[in-house]
């Protein structure tokens, strides 16, 4: 996508977020469950923040979940004074945070001398359980390091002018290693912080309204990236994930800009000349570097259920700012942040720097073994005879312990512990109160923020009978047997 303005929104200035947590004001918080038609409001537990990590723990995370899970991502462009604008709109219009904040490291005059602000965003989300990704419209280097978008960025250069550009001791080589080196402090404050970064240069390799795409073979595109990383890596900086990048359009052989399996970490996608990859782009992309993970780098309108179960492999995927509100309904925004796949913020379990898998391990239905009927989640957290309410009984078991039905996780109401204490559905947060471990042995289901079983209130049998928190006694009402 181009940075300028295709569809201009007018930049807002983000709330202020003060806390590691969801909690929001009370405003935003009841506004946020009318959109998402909440039935009761609760104050999340904080997420847990994510520790000093290795770029290996991060790629080892999105490998584990390609397949089952995929994280959300928005990318928040210029200007630089207001790096969460974009992620922002999300959040009013979901109650989530996106799992993946983007960013970028600018090229207009004002935007660069605020590239301290991204930064310092880039710190603040990670803190608060999102990853990180940026990503660079760099000035040609036949321009001043800052520069106007449009002559600047999306400008021609000639074969000869870039063939300097890669040659070292031209004067333009120096000049472009200048330019890459007013780039390091910031990318070293992450690396100081142990922060690993989704690092996307010269992305649209293969597009033509960028300085440096449109060069397919080894002294293209492909050179000049593995140059970056040659220089990025003797600066120390060996938190980046570097991202390869294409776009959907030209479609055929993207293979032929493509830096090598040593230089690229992450094979990406934009999808701009359709809504979706296509199964033929899906497929090229995976050919490319099949021990990589992917990722749809950029895009316009958010996934559908449909997409991701066709294309199961893509471990994020990246909303391109303004159109978040301009290509997606609120409700087409609720919807994909609620898909049982889809992490946001504070879903994302590094585990202390080993990987887990997400959500994802196994789907099915959960019945409750006395009663011969299936938990269900159709109106509240209820048995009712199995098939009858068709998704409302399809569960996912997350490997973390959530239980997932409808785009939220089974949880007890305001992390309660007392017997009795009523089950509900809610967004998930992350919280131990929708943490449950499985004695497949016993049949029981183990809240683990309280220590207390899932219980059918009553031993009851009949439809809609609700479920309860109760103190584990070894009774069959107490006992569930788990999809496989």
């Amino acid at each position: 996508m181009l940075a300028g303005d295709l569809f201009p929104l007018s930049p807002e200035e983000p709330m202020k977020v003060t806390r590691r947590t969801r909690t929001v004001s009370v405003v935003t918080t009841v506004v946020a469950a009318l959109l998402l038609g909440a039935a009761m409001i609760r104050t999340a537990e904080n997420a847990d923040a994510f520790a000093v990590t290795s770029k290996a723990t991060v790629l080892s995370y999105l490998k584990s979940i390609s397949g089952t899970a995929i994280v959300s991502g928005q990318h928040n462009k210029e200007p630089a004074s207001a790096p969460l604008q974009y992620s922002q709109q999300a959040f009013d219009v979901t109650g989530q945070w996106p799992g993946l904040w983007g960013g970028d490291m600018m090229f207009n005059p004002a935007d660069v001398a605020n590239r301290q602000r991204v930064v310092d965003q880039a710190k603040a989300q990670w803190a608060k359980g999102s990853l990180v990704a940026l990503t660079w419209h760099a000035c040609s280097p036949t321009v001043g390091e800052s520069c106007a978008f449009t002559g600047g960025v999306s400008t021609k250069i000639s074969d000869a002018q870039f063939q300097e550009i890669v040659t070292g001791g031209t004067a333009l080589n120096t000049t472009w290693r200048n330019r890459m080196a007013a780039v390091v402090p910031y990318l070293k404050q992450l690396k100081d912080a142990g922060i690993p970064v989704l690092w996307r240069p010269f992305h649209e390799m293969n597009e033509t309204w960028n300085w440096w795409g449109g060069r397919p073979g080894t002294n293209g595109g492909a050179k000049i990236y593995q140059q970056m990383k040659d220089y990025f890596d003797s600066q120390g900086l060996d938190n980046l994930i570097w991202v390869w990048n294409v776009q959907d359009n030209p479609t055929a052989n993207w293979a032929q800009y493509y830096p090598g399996s040593t230089y690229a970490d992450v094979v990406s996608l934009d999808a701009w000349y359709k809504n979706y990859p296509s199964a033929a782009d899906y497929q090229q992309l995976r050919a490319i570097d099949g021990s990589k993970p992917i990722a749809i780098a950029e895009m316009g309108k958010l996934p559908t259920a449909a997409l991701l179960s066709s294309q199961p492999q893509w471990a994020y995927f990246m909303i391109w700012s303004e159109q978040l509100r301009s290509l997606n309904t609120n409700t087409e925004i609720q919807t994909a942040y609620y898909l049982p796949r889809v992490l946001n913020q504070g879903e994302i379990n590094l585990a202390g720097g080993t990987a887990t898998a997400a959500p994802g391990a196994t789907s099915g239905k959960i019945r409750a073994v006395a009663a011969n009927k299936c938990l269900d989640a159709a109106t509240v957290v209820q048995i009712y005879t199995c098939d009858t309410n068709g998704t409302a009984q399809q569960w996912t078991v997350g490997a973390d312990g959530t239980l997932r039905a409808l785009g939220k996780c089974l949880d007890v109401t305001a992390s309660g512990t007392a017997d009795g204490t009523k089950i509900q559905m809610y967004a998930c947060d992350a919280g131990n109160a929708q943490r449950f471990t499985y004695n497949a042995t016993t049949k029981d289901l183990v809240n683990v923020g309280s220590g207390k079983c899932l219980d059918v209130v009553g031993e009851a049998s009949a439809n809609g009978t609700r479920l309860q928190l109760w103190t584990c006694n070894g009774k069959v009402n107490q006992d569930f047997t788990l999809p496989v």
